[in-house]
C-alpha cells in the first residue's frame, strides 16, 4: 500500500489553491465562507455559484499539469483518491445524500473546494452541502494522466474512491 507523502499532499493543495486564485477574490471569498459558515445558513446558492466556476478551476489545473511527469500525476491522483476515501463516511452521506455516484460527486465537490472546506467537512459533516457536485474533479488527475500518457494509472494505494468503500466510515 502506497500512501501519499506530506509533500505530495502539500503540492496537491497548493495546485488547487493556485487554480482557484486565477478566478480572483470573489469566488474565493465565497469558497472560504462555506468552510466557516453557520450550518443553519442556507448555502445552496453559494454552492451553485462555485459549481459554475469549477470548469475554470479545472482549466487552470490542466495548464498546471502540462509539464508534470506520469509519476507526478499519479502522486496527485493518489492524494485525491485518499482524500475522497477518507470522507467516504455515513455521517457525510447523511448531509450530502445521493446515490453511490451522487455521493462520490458530492465528495468531489468537497475536495475541489480546497483544504479549508475539506477539513471543515471532515471535522463536522454538517458543514457539507447537499446536492453540490464536483464530478469532474473525482478522477481529474487520472484523466490528465490518460490524456498525456494513454492509460489510466494505478495508484498503488490499495483503496478506492468509490462510495461506501471505506470500512471505517460505514459501521456495520
Amino acid at each position: 500500500m502506497i500512501l501519499p507523502t506530506a509533500a505530495e499532499e502539500a503540492r496537491f493543495w497548493a495546485m488547487l489553491e493556485n487554480a482557484w486564485a486565477t478566478l480572483g477574490p470573489g469566488p474565493n471569498e465565497v469558497r472560504r465562507a462555506l468552510a466557516k459558515r453557520d450550518v443553519s445558513v442556507d448555502a445552496f446558492e453559494e454552492a451553485a455559484e462555485l459549481e459554475e466556476h469549477l470548469d475554470q478551476v479545472l482549466e487552470a489545473l490542466t495548464a498546471a499539469c502540462a509539464g508534470l511527469s506520469g509519476e507526478e500525476l499519479i502522486a496527485l491522483d493518489r492524494v485525491a483518491e485518499r482524500k475522497l476515501h477518507d470522507i467516504d463516511r455515513a455521517d457525510v452521506h447523511e448531509v450530502t445524500d445521493g446515490s453511490d455516484d451522487g455521493f462520490l460527486y458530492a465528495r468531489g465537490f468537497i475536495l475541489a473546494m480546497g483544504q479549508e472546506f475539506y477539513e471543515a467537512v471532515a471535522r463536522d459533516p454538517g458543514v457539507a452541502i447537499g446536492d453540490a457536485e464536483g464530478e469532474a474533479f473525482c478522477y481529474f488527475f487520472a484523466h490528465a494522466h490518460a490524456d498525456r500518457f494513454g492509460d489510466y494509472p494505478g495508484t498503488g494505494s490499495g483503496i478506492t474512491r468509490e462510495s461506501c468503500s471505506n470500512p471505517a466510515g460505514w459501521p456495520r
